[in-house]
């Protein structure tokens, strides 16, 4: 049994950890699964699998709308997921927990919303060279609609992002900055408390990118003053189909709605229609009612393991990784900052990402090649593309060993 020393008086079992992750015993091509994509998606325990499919056989109807026992109960359910989702990031109200489908639609809410209302042409927004085409894309169409100005801040060749290069560009145009709290490609851990409070200073307003951050490190949205945080489910150990935007309630109330239809009025006449009170306003349609409760359960199984916990435990799994890999001839690691994120982003001489990610694939171990829909800072280092293996609280230093053998055998294959 592997067990780790994670903080003073504690132990973190991974054996134990493990089991509650049925997928993870599953053979792979003749092999034991070795799961390394977790920056794209993590698997699923045992308790999120449950809670999603109780929903589904004892308390399904749709919510807000039934005056009958089981809509009662679904709808109690789902507010009780918000409130969640409130304590966990520490946000002052749950009305200021809007629900999404993923962290892109969160990002596209607040671009359209409050970007279309509240942003002039020559108004500048601020994003980072190492952004998720997430956090680049939505900021793009809005250029392009609104003619506001996009500054990016570079990206130092060890991967950091400092806070005062983001204070270079800020500026008295600067209306808003959009940052990750984490890279998904480099691990980088931005410096989002400080970028804050310089933005704040000029007038702006911040929105983070928080995807790859809050299953690695604790989130407090009040003691940030984030004005936007946005966040998946799907991440964080919990389903598809969900995301999270937090929004400071003054904000929200000020943004129009960004979808039209059913829960997000108060009423609605042929020549003109008034919108319900937060959160509903952002909150057209049919929601993932299912995925939304089973959501708080990954949540609950996170707070319960500890993030401190987690980290102590993603941290040395990083720290093996990146001393083990590096002993391979010709392979370069790329985001080097010494305090990161569980990621290993990396390149051999002899093999292209995507060869190296299917001779991996022959050996059972799933990691990601490609661009990893960062196409600016794959041209940033001057690559078409990284491997990249991403751990989660289930991986294990035996893992991280077949991980490194495989690619010793691209290594062997390709280096000829």
């Amino acid at each position: 049994m592997i067990i780790t020393k994670a903080e003073a008086g504690h132990v973190y079992d991974i054996d134990r950890v493990r089991a509650d992750f049925p997928i993870l015993a599953r053979p792979v091509r003749g092999r034991p699964l070795v799961y390394l994509d977790n920056s794209a998606s993590a698997q699923k325990p045992q308790v999120v699998i449950d809670a999603e499919s109780f929903v589904y056989e004892t308390e399904y109807a749709n919510i807000n709308r039934g005056l009958y026992y089981l809509s009662e109960r679904a709808t109690e359910r789902y507010e009780a997921s918000r409130r969640t989702v409130q304590h966990f990031i520490n946000a002052k109200h749950s009305r200021e927990v809007i629900f999404t489908r993923n962290t892109t639609e969160s990002i596209n809410l607040v671009a359209a919303s409050y970007g279309r209302r509240f942003l002039q042409p020559g108004d500048e927004i601020i994003i980072s060279g190492l952004e998720h085409h997430s956090n680049i894309v939505p900021w793009q169409l809005l250029r392009d609609e609104r003619g506001i100005v996009i500054k990016v801040v570079p990206v130092a060749d060890n991967g950091e992002v400092s806070a005062e290069a983001v204070a270079a560009l800020l500026g008295p145009r600067t209306k808003l900055v959009s940052v990750a709290h984490v890279s998904n490609v480099l691990g980088t851990i931005l410096p989002v408390a400080d970028i804050i409070r310089q933005a704040h200073a000029v007038g702006a307003k911040v929105l983070i990118d928080g995807a790859q951050a809050v299953m690695h490190l604790p989130v407090d949205v009040q003691e940030l003053d984030a004005d936007f945080y946005a966040f998946s489910s799907h991440k964080i150990y919990g389903p598809t189909g969900v995301g999270v935007l937090y929004g400071k309630e003054e904000l929200l109330n000020a943004m129009p709605p960004y979808q039209g239809g059913g829960d997000m009025i108060h009423t609605v006449t042929f020549e003109k229609s008034t919108w319900a009170e937060l959160p509903a306003k952002f909150e057209a349609g049919t929601p993932a009612i299912a995925q939304v409760a089973a959501l708080a359960t990954a949540i609950d199984y996170v707070s319960k393991l500890g993030l401190a916990a987690i980290a102590a435990h993603e941290a040395d799994l990083l720290a093996y990784a990146t001393q083990s890999l590096q002993e391979i001839p010709g392979l370069r690691i790329f985001g080097t900052v010494p305090h990161k994120a569980a990621v290993v982003s990396f390149a051999l001489e002899s093999a292209h990402p995507h060869d190296i990610a299917q001779v991996l694939d022959n050996s059972g171990v799933a990691i990601r090649a490609g661009h990893h829909c960062a196409q600016p800072l794959m041209e940033r280092f001057d690559v078409p593309a990284l491997a990249r293996a991403s751990f989660g609280l289930y991986n294990t230093r035996a893992e991280v060993d077949a991980l490194v053998a495989a690619v010793r055998k691209v290594e062997e294959l390709f280096g000829q």
